[in-house]
C-alpha cells in the first residue's frame, strides 16, 4: 500500500475548489493507494529517477510521481487540462 503526499501547489488548488469536486478528487487519489498505476493512468516521463504519470479526473489531470522505495506518491499538480502542463 501507498502513502499520498501532496505538494504545496496541490494542496493550495484542492483548498480553492468547491467542494464537491475536491472531495470527488479526493476519492479518485485515494485509490492510487491500492493500486498506483491504474489503467487509465498515462506514463509521461521520468524526472530524478522517479516515473511521472498522468491521471484523469472529470475535467482535471492530477500529475504525480511514484517513490517505489519509499511507497510514496507525489502528486504534484492538479489543475484542468488547458493548465496542468504549463
Amino acid at each position: 500500500m501507498y502513502f499520498i503526499d501532496l505538494s504545496q501547489y496541490t494542496q493550495k488548488f484542492l483548498d480553492k475548489i468547491d467542494s464537491h469536486i475536491k472531495e470527488r478528487i479526493e476519492n479518485t487519489l485515494k485509490r492510487l493507494e491500492n493500486n498506483p498505476v491504474p489503467s487509465d493512468a498515462k506514463f509521461i516521463g521520468r524526472e530524478g529517477g522517479e516515473k511521472i504519470f498522468r491521471y484523469r479526473i472529470g475535467d482535471y489531470r492530477a500529475l504525480y510521481s511514484i517513490n517505489e522505495n519509499k511507497k510514496i506518491i507525489l502528486v504534484m499538480k492538479i489543475d484542468k487540462r488547458s493548465r496542468v502542463y504549463d
